[in-house]
């Protein structure tokens, strides 16, 4: 065997053998799935008419993540400091690590109790965007999560935008 059908052979042979036990490139999944957790959120706005609707409620938050899918179920329902209010939305998960993961999503808020004290995503039913992100601590069962609404026409009265912060922890299940 001449000197380039060895060196033709042993390419051959390596790139082969290669192939066969090189590990196939891992995607990065978040490594925890569905939580349900509480927190506080912060009305950064007011009703324009009124100056009400901006301040502080107890956040109850949920996500059912769909594991063959990027995609998660979610809500939210604000209790104390104000009307009662429910935002369920979509999203579409990116992960940035195992254990964190920044999500955009896509729903409506839907306001309870009618009374004077708006909540802090407004006083009537409106379409919402919400991006935020979650953390799983590592060996544990806890989520951190932190995200923003942005209520599109959420005052009856002011008709401008309800935007809030909320932020809490979790179990995961």
């Amino acid at each position: 065997m001449g000197r380039t059908a060895g060196a033709a052979l042993l390419a051959v042979t390596t790139t082969a053998t290669g192939a066969a036990i090189a590990p196939e490139a891992a995607e990065a999944q978040v490594a925890y799935g569905s939580y349900v957790g509480i927190g506080a959120g912060i009305g950064l706005t007011s009703d324009a008419a009124t100056g009400q609707g901006g301040g502080v409620q107890g956040v109850i938050s949920g996500r059912y993540r769909l594991l063959q899918y990027p995609v998660s179920l979610r809500a939210q329902g604000f209790i104390f400091g104000g009307d009662f209010a429910f935002v369920p939305t979509v999203s579409y998960d990116v992960p940035l690590s195992w254990n964190t993961d920044v999500y955009v999503g896509a729903g409506a808020s839907f306001v309870g109790g009618g009374g004077d004290d708006p909540s802090i995503v407004g006083d009537k039913t409106a379409f919402v965007v919400q991006p935020g992100i979650d953390h799983l601590f590592p060996n544990s069962n806890l989520v951190a999560f932190g995200n923003a609404i942005f209520a599109f026409d959420a005052y009856r009265q002011g008709n401008n935008m309800a935007i809030s912060v909320q932020g809490g922890v979790g179990i995961q299940f």
